[in-house]
């Protein structure tokens, strides 16, 4: 299951940065809307979007929801550590802070 969302995690990625760079920029009609005959206005149209607008939308929900179920599941995972077994024992006499000789003092 957590590969299953790996792989389509990363197809959307792939997807939503393939949709984002066809599409025009705002910035492209600007200079078409002082004479180049264009049907958008000076500064883009407001109104409903086209497909490419709507298909960055989907797939931009989907990055997401894989994005937070990935991080769900990798929450729920107990973390191990790489050296099974081992127990760090901390000294009694580690916790006492020692000063080390001032160089200076006579």
């Amino acid at each position: 299951m957590n590969t299953l969302i790996t792989v389509l995690h990363v197809l959307a990625a792939f997807c939503l940065i393939l949709t984002v760079l066809l599409q025009a920029g705002k910035g492209a009609a600007m200079g078409s809307g002082l004479g180049g005959g264009s049907s958008q206005t000076m500064f883009g149209s407001s109104g409903a979007g086209n497909f490419l607008t709507k298909l960055t939308t989907g797939i931009a929900i989907l990055f997401m929801v894989t994005s937070l179920t990935l991080a769900t599941f990798s929450n729920q995972n107990k973390s191990s550590s790489v050296i099974q077994g081992i127990e760090e024992s901390v000294p009694e006499n580690a916790t006492e802070s020692k000063a080390p000789p001032d160089p200076f003092s006579n």
